[in-house]
């Protein structure tokens, strides 16, 4: 594997993210076994995670698309969220599943729960890939979890800095000259 040069250290592989995502994808269709989930995938960062977890599952989910704002170009969440595009579909009745990227404060995650529960889905949980509790400031029921990850600045699979970084296949601490300048 070459290391991208932007890249100060690899925190996950792309083999340790495959194997994950695996496990995740088979404990989803058990829980799920005979039920058609919608996978709500959080814009833009979780693509990619949604795409590999899809491949593996064993149930057929239907999918959609939301879209939120945090971090507007920076590498910390400002801490306003703003809604930048709705689901396509309704929820009501439905068991639905959030699959974000990352979770680091916890404010994106909580803003989608009660948006989403408003809506009145038979159910709803949340699946992440990163979990950052270290940073976290307000506490999100996480029920599928891939990774536990120190609080540093990372990209790839899916990740990006300012739309960059979103194809490495590993997921990477950026250096911060990268972000600094």
């Amino acid at each position: 594997m070459e290391l991208h040069p932007d890249i100060k250290e690899v925190i996950l592989s792309e083999e340790k993210i495959r194997k994950r995502v695996r496990e995740l994808a088979e404990q989803i269709s058990e829980d799920y076994k005979g039920k058609t989930p919608v996978l709500v995938s959080v814009l833009k960062g979780s693509v990619i995670f949604l795409s590999d977890l899809l491949r593996f599952m064993k149930i057929n989910p239907k999918i959609d698309f939301i879209g939120v704002s945090s971090y507007q170009g920076k590498t910390q969440t400002t801490g306003e969220v703003r809604l930048v595009m709705d689901l396509k579909d309704p929820i009501y009745g439905e068991d639905v599943i959030i699959v974000e990227d990352i979770v680091d404060t916890g404010l994106t995650l909580e803003y989608l729960r009660e948006n989403l529960l408003t809506r009145k889905p038979s159910s709803l949980r949340i699946c992440v890939l990163l979990d950052k509790i270290e940073a976290r400031k307000v506490d999100v029921p996480i029920d599928y979890r891939g990774f536990v990850i120190p609080n540093k600045f990372v990209v790839g699979y899916g990740l990006d800095y300012d739309e960059r970084y979103r194809n490495i296949p590993y997921i990477g601490v950026l250096k911060e000259e990268v972000y600094k300048r």
